[in-house]
């Protein structure tokens, strides 16, 4: 596992706490230094900080992402909306604003990393929302004919969503089928991944049910 946090204090807490949970971890203090972590010891999962010298953590997360699709979680100091979405944009599966608690930290990293080992597809090979193609087998969005790149988990709660057309998702259900979520936690998470969704895909992949949470845009079937 890798953590890429200049802040050494920070750093080495993350780290401890992360070893004590059983992780091999190994840790960069920049940009650069980060990418080239990542690129030596191909960790399972990176635990990134948002704000860092050299080059910032969407530029990390961007590059390792570009090589293959390693999940990450990312650590920021802002609850800026714009910041977290731009996260997620570019590759992040979830994120914790700081201060975090050190069980939290953990809690999230084997949620994401028991996400990516279980992920459970729906038993068909192609979805279909509109003009969206889904892939299933091999993980693969189509827009139009045009190929776009998903998140593993942006590509996971589309799916759940396309496998369940006309079902309406409260939050917190979404974060329990899709995230792996029990307590409630992270419903931003659900709002975030869902505007990068339709950045990506557009406005009519998901449509809101005010006062009850998501459901596929009108024109999804499988």
């Amino acid at each position: 596992m890798a953590v890429v946090e200049d802040e050494a204090v920070i750093a080495s807490a993350v780290a401890a706490r992360l070893a004590s949970a059983g992780f091999a971890v190994e840790v960069a203090h920049d940009g650069p230094s980060g990418v080239a972590l990542v690129e030596r010891i191909q960790p399972d999962l990176v635990v990134l900080d948002l704000m860092l010298p050299g080059f910032d953590g969407l530029e990390v997360c961007r590059r390792i992402q570009a090589g293959r699709r390693v999940p990450v979680l990312m650590l920021t100091a802002r609850d800026a909306e714009t910041d977290l979405l731009v996260g997620l944009a570019v590759g992040a599966d979830d994120y914790l604003t700081k201060p975090f608690s050190p069980r939290e930290l953990v809690a999230r990293v084997h949620a994401i990393l028991r996400r990516v080992e279980t992920a459970v597809l729906p038993p068909v090979t192609e979805l279909r929302i509109g003009a969206v193609e889904l892939q299933v087998p091999s993980r693969r969005v189509l827009r139009d004919g045009e190929e776009v790149h998903l998140t593993p988990t942006e590509f996971e709660l589309i799916a759940f969503l396309a496998a369940h057309p006309g079902v309406v998702f409260t939050r917190e259900q979404l974060l329990a089928e899709v995230w792996g979520y029990r307590d409630g936690s992270g419903l931003r998470t659900v709002d975030s991944h869902i505007r990068a969704v339709r950045r990506k895909l557009g406005n009519d992949v998901v449509r809101t049910v005010h006062a009850v949470g998501y459901a596929l845009g009108e024109g999804g079937h499988g």
